[in-house]
């Protein structure tokens, strides 16, 4: 996700229209990243939406009138479209605002980026996997990597982009997260969007953190958000329902054993940045798969993200936004209509879990997200 900002997010507030749109515009990326959701390859997949079905997508959301979903154009990576400025114009001639989530190669050219400045695109995201390249170029399979990615960071920012910066937490880099902190910080970063790993498309081969990690992880994403950069997840929803309790017990969390991950984690940041007296940035608007969020393939399917391929339509026979306010599996999501502890939690809507996740591990949109530490403690599961 891109920069925006929405505290709060009142039930029903998402029922007649999403938050974020993202476009995935094709399959080409010239990276080969071991957990990439969208299996991205050299060239672009057959059947891809055209100039003129890409202006049609941008159309049905100035249809909606003001406020208008943010459109987020990714991939592969987005650059690799040649259109990619004509159709980011022709968004900010209806009023569709716009932001970028390319890939660091030699396609991220100032050229490129001023182009797309001069016609209103204002946010960035690129992702950083690690605040090494050992670390990070590992996960991007390419040497020299990490350089490029700071660099890249460091001219955007220039070019007065907000930045926003990826992570994808995987048992790989878990004990760098503080240093990636401390990079960011340090980068003047505005935004730290955490994904925790879906195992799908590449990322099916990745071994994924446990419940406890996640939990461990979120209550030092609250305190990492003291630090000058809002920090936001994608597929851990349950960060919200931390936040809330931090919050609500006065933000104390007690440390019940010195060698989990929060431990290393706190006193990693603590030792790089010191302590911080500045308030949690931590938005509390209730997103997730289907639920504020929508995400269109490269080939026009549309899905509720992009880590839940399950097909509702495609936007060259259906209209998105019907799509999105009228299919039931959206409305039933929406309505935190789920099984076993999920459906029991009294924080059913505020966060309601990962759908993309609890599809990866039972097959059922509608289960619980085993990659919380409230439902791998529950008998419910399912």
């Amino acid at each position: 996700m891109i920069n925006v900002m929405v505290h709060g997010s009142p039930r029903g507030m998402f029922d007649r229209r999403p938050l974020l749109v993202f476009w995935e515009m094709t399959k080409a990326c010239q990276l080969a990243c071991f957990h990439c959701r969208a299996n991205a390859q050299l060239v672009g997949a057959p059947g891809e939406l055209s100039t003129n079905e890409g202006r049609e997508l941008i159309d049905s959301l100035a249809s909606i009138g003001a406020p208008r979903p943010i459109l987020i154009l990714t991939g592969g990576d987005c650059l690799m479209r040649e259109d990619i400025v004509e159709l980011a114009s022709y968004a900010q001639s209806v009023n569709v605002p716009v932001a970028i989530a390319p890939s660091v190669t030699p396609r991220l050219a100032d050229s490129t980026l001023q182009s797309l400045r001069d016609v209103g695109v204002k946010s960035a995201s690129l992702s950083l996997d690690g605040a090494s390249p050992l670390t990070h170029d590992a996960v991007r399979g390419i040497d020299g990597h990490f350089d490029s990615t700071i660099k890249a960071i460091t001219r955007l920012r220039e070019l007065g982009f907000t930045m926003q910066i990826n992570t994808t937490v995987m048992p790989s880099n878990i004990r760098e997260l503080a240093d990636v902190a401390k990079l960011l910080h340090d980068l003047k970063v505005n935004v730290w969007e955490v994904f925790f790993l879906i195992t799908t498309g590449r990322g099916s081969e990745v071994t994924a953190t446990s419940a406890t990690e996640n939990e461990d992880v979120c209550h030092f994403l609250v305190d990492a958000s003291r630090y000058g950069f809002t920090v936001r997840t994608v597929e851990a929803p349950f960060f919200r329902r931390v936040a809330r309790e931090r919050a609500e017990r006065a933000d104390t969390f007690s440390v019940d054993a010195t060698d989990s991950t929060y431990a290393f984690l706190r006193s990693r940041l603590l030792d790089l940045l010191g302590p911080s007296s500045a308030p949690v940035r931590a938005p509390s608007a209730a997103t997730r798969d289907g639920k504020g969020i929508i995400f269109v393939g490269a080939n026009g399917d549309i899905f509720p993200s992009g880590f839940l391929p399950i097909t509702l339509g495609n936007v060259r026979e259906h209209s998105l936004i019907d799509v999105y306010r009228n299919h039931g599996l959206l409305r039933s999501i929406r309505a935190a209509q789920f099984e076993g502890a999920c459906g029991c939690c009294e924080h059913s809507d505020l966060c309601g879990g990962s759908r993309s996740r609890a599809f990866a591990t039972y097959g059922n949109p509608l289960a619980s997200d085993p990659g919380c530490v409230r439902v791998s403690d529950s008998q419910l599961v399912r």
